[in-house]
C-alpha cells in the first residue's frame, strides 16, 4: 500500500482517481462497504482507489472535549486498509491549518492534484472543511463544477440497526462484544503500545505488560480472560483493566496490564492487541498481595479452561 501525506502527492499516482473519504475509525462493514466500491470503480476504469483519511479523530483539534474514544490506533488501522486491499492512503495530518480550510478550497485542492479525479465515495454523513460545514449535498454541487462524480454510500445493518462507529463504542463499553464483532465483521481488538509498569507483577510471580491506552476505547473494568496477539505470534492471558485497589491506593490511574502465559520476553516499546475472549470477575480490593496472588492463581486457571475451549470452537 503507496502512502502519501500530502495532497500534493496525488499527482504521482495514476489517474482516474476514485477517493474513498472518511475517518474509518473501526473500519468497520460500512466502511468496508465503501472501500470496495471505491476498490470496484477505480479497477473498473483503470484508475487507482485512494483511501483518505486523518492523522487523529479531526474531533480532537476542533473539539477537543467531545472527542470520541478511538476504536482502532493508527498502526491497526493501517494494517486493517492493507489487508482490505487498498492500493493508496493519503493520510493528511489533522492540525489548525487543516481545519481552517474553507469546504470548497479543501475540494478544490484535492481536485487540482487529481490527475484527474474521477469520483469520491463518502458516507450519507460525512462532512468536511471549516467548521464541517460541507456536506454531501455540497460535495455534489462541487462535482458538477469540477467535473468529478461523488457516490454516496448507503448505510449497512447489522441486527436491522445501522452500523456505526459509535454503536461499536457503545457495545464495546458495554462488554457487548458479540454485537461490536459483527459490526465490525472481525473480532475487537484494544491495541496499545507496551510501557514501563513498576514492576510488582514480576516481583509476585506473575509479570505483565502494561498498554498505553489514552485515548482508546476500554470495555468496563474487569478481569478477562484474552488472547494476546504480537507479531504473528498468539498467546493466551489474563487482563485486568482498572484502577488496581490493592496496590494503588489513590484509585486515579486507569491501567490496561495483561499477563501473558508461556512468555517470557521483554515487551517494552512493542505493541500488542489484545482480544477479549470472557470477563472474569470484577475488580476487587484485598486486604493484602497473599490474597491477590491467591485470586490470580484462580483467575489464571479460570481463564486457561475458557480459552481451551475457546480455541477449539474459534480455531
Amino acid at each position: 500500500m503507496i502512502t502519501l501525506r500530502s495532497i500534493p502527492e496525488l499527482a504521482s499516482l495514476s489517474g482516474p482517481i476514485v477517493l474513498a473519504a472518511g475517518t474509518f475509525d473501526g473500519l468497520h462493514l460500512g466502511h468496508q462497504a465503501l472501500l470496495r466500491h471505491a476498490i470496484k470503480e477505480a479497477t473498473r476504469i483503470g484508475g487507482t482507489a485512494v483511501v483518505m483519511t486523518f492523522d487523529r479523530h479531526p474531533a480532537a483539534i476542533v473539539r477537543p472535549d467531545q472527542c470520541p474514544k478511538l476504536l482502532t490506533n493508527q498502526s491497526s488501522k493501517l494494517r486493517i486498509l492493507e489487508a482490505l486491499g487498498v492500493p493508496a492512503l493519503l493520510l493528511l495530518e489533522f492540525n489548525e491549518s487543516l481545519a481552517s480550510l474553507a469546504p470548497e478550497d479543501f475540494i478544490r485542492e484535492i481536485v487540482s492534484a487529481s490527475k484527474p479525479l474521477q469520483e469520491i465515495c463518502v458516507g450519507s454523513q460525512w462532512s468536511f472543511g471549516r467548521g464541517g460545514a460541507g456536506n454531501v449535498t455540497l460535495l455534489e454541487s462541487l462535482g458538477n463544477q469540477l467535473g468529478f462524480g461523488v457516490s454516496r454510500i448507503s448505510p449497512v445493518e447489522v441486527g436491522g440497526t445501522q452500523v456505526s462507529s459509535t454503536r461499536i463504542r457503545a457495545a464495546i463499553a458495554a462488554g457487548e462484544f458479540a454485537d461490536a464483532d459483527a459490526c465490525l465483521g472481525r473480532p475487537f481488538f484494544l491495541t496499545g503500545i507496551v510501557v514501563p509498569g513498576a514492576g510488582l507483577g514480576s516481583k509476585i510471580g506473575f509479570p505483565t505488560a502494561n498498554l498505553a491506552i489514552d485515548g482508546m476505547q476500554l470495555p468496563p473494568d474487569g478481569v478477562y480472560a484474552v488472547k494476546v496477539h504480537h507479531d504473528g505470534i498468539s498467546t493466551g492471558g489474563v487482563m485486568n483493566l482498572g484502577f488496581r485497589p490493592t496496590v494503588d491506593a489513590s484509585g486515579l490511574v486507569r491501567t490496561a496490564e495483561v499477563h501473558l502465559f508461556n512468555w517470557n520476553e521483554n515487551l517494552v516499546g512493542q505493541e500488542l492487541s489484545i482480544e477479549f475472549v470472557s470477563y472474569l470477575r470484577g475488580e476487587k480490593k484485598f486486604p493484602n498481595l497473599d490474597g491477590l496472588i491467591t485470586q490470580i492463581q484462580q483467575d489464571c486457571t479460570n481463564a486457561k479452561a475458557l480459552l481451551e475451549k475457546f480455541v477449539r470452537v474459534r480455531g
